[in-house]
């Protein structure tokens, strides 16, 4: 076994060795992208990556390969994207072409350009996944609008009740609602009407049983009114000589004195001098 591993290895090293003086060698693409200096090479790599993604792109249109399958197919799909993206910018920095702008957009094989949400895109198979469809559902277009000229098509006197009168059903309905509510009220003032004197009666009659306690007697009374009028006699009565003025006549004398308050305030003397000749030829 040990000979047979030897040897082997011995051709395994000499079929290495060979292909490397022939430089037919697969060179390996950098795992990132600035680890490369050279612009050809970048270009060279950027290619690879379409067409590895371009592969991809054909599996994935097979819905037969499985969920599971397709989500790895798509996730690998989606790594290769972002790593292009990384060798665009690698050759922009090295003075190529920028890519980024001038560069085709992505398309599915509809030609239509691949959904996706936030950079994450979906590919054949991809889309008609359970929770990936209701992303791309639209939502339906929200009814127009009327506008309104035909808004105003629909309102006619029926929309203000101009009619409604006029088919003889509505007013018997409310001539029967009004008497009914007329009757109810009526009967209702009246009870409020029968307790209410119920209820003064009944108190006329406790004032009555209640005993005065500030009723006196006669003799009492009589002592009372001799010493009220004893005490009158010994008072000395004034007699007013002058006139004395009645409440309204006060009222009017300080209304005229606010007046000429104010005039003195804010009337000139020139305008004062001619309301006090208006009022003499008036003979006021």
């Amino acid at each position: 076994m040990a000979r047979n591993a030897e040897k082997a290895m011995t051709a395994l090293a000499r079929f290495r060795q060979a292909q490397l003086e022939d430089g037919k060698v697969k060179e390996r693409r950098p795992f990132l992208a600035s680890e490369c200096s050279e612009l050809h090479k970048a270009e060279k790599w950027r290619r690879q990556i379409i067409s590895e993604i371009s592969k991809k792109v054909a599996q994935i249109q097979n819905a037969g390969l499985g969920e599971f399958r397709i989500r790895d197919l798509n996730d690998e799909i989606n790594k290769l994207l972002r790593e292009k993206g990384h060798w665009e910018v690698r050759i922009k920095e090295l003075g190529g072409p920028d890519y980024g702008r001038i560069g085709p957009k992505m398309l599915d094989h509809e030609g239509k350009e691949v959904p996706g949400n936030r950079g994450y895109k979906y590919f054949g198979a991809a889309k008609d996944l359970p929770g990936v469809r209701e992303l791309f559902e639209k939502e339906p277009p929200a009814p127009p609008r009327k506008t309104r000229v035909e808004l105003m098509k629909d309102i006619d006197a029926d929309y203000y009740g101009y009619r409604d009168e006029d088919d003889g059903v509505l007013l018997p309905l409310e001539q029967e609602l009004e008497k009914k509510v007329i009757a109810e009220a009526v009967k209702k003032w009246k009870e409020d009407k029968e307790a209410r004197l119920a209820n003064e009666g009944f108190k006329e009659e406790e004032e009555e049983e209640e005993v005065n306690i500030y009723a006196v007697k006669d003799d009492e009374s009589d002592e009372d009114d001799g010493e009220q009028m004893e005490g009158d006699e010994d008072q000395q009565k004034f007699i007013a000589h002058v006139p004395v003025p009645s409440q309204k006549e006060v009222e009017e004398a300080l209304v005229r004195r606010k007046k000429m308050e104010l005039l003195q305030k804010y009337a000139s003397e020139a305008l004062m001098a001619q309301s006090e000749d208006a009022k003499r030829l008036l003979g006021l």
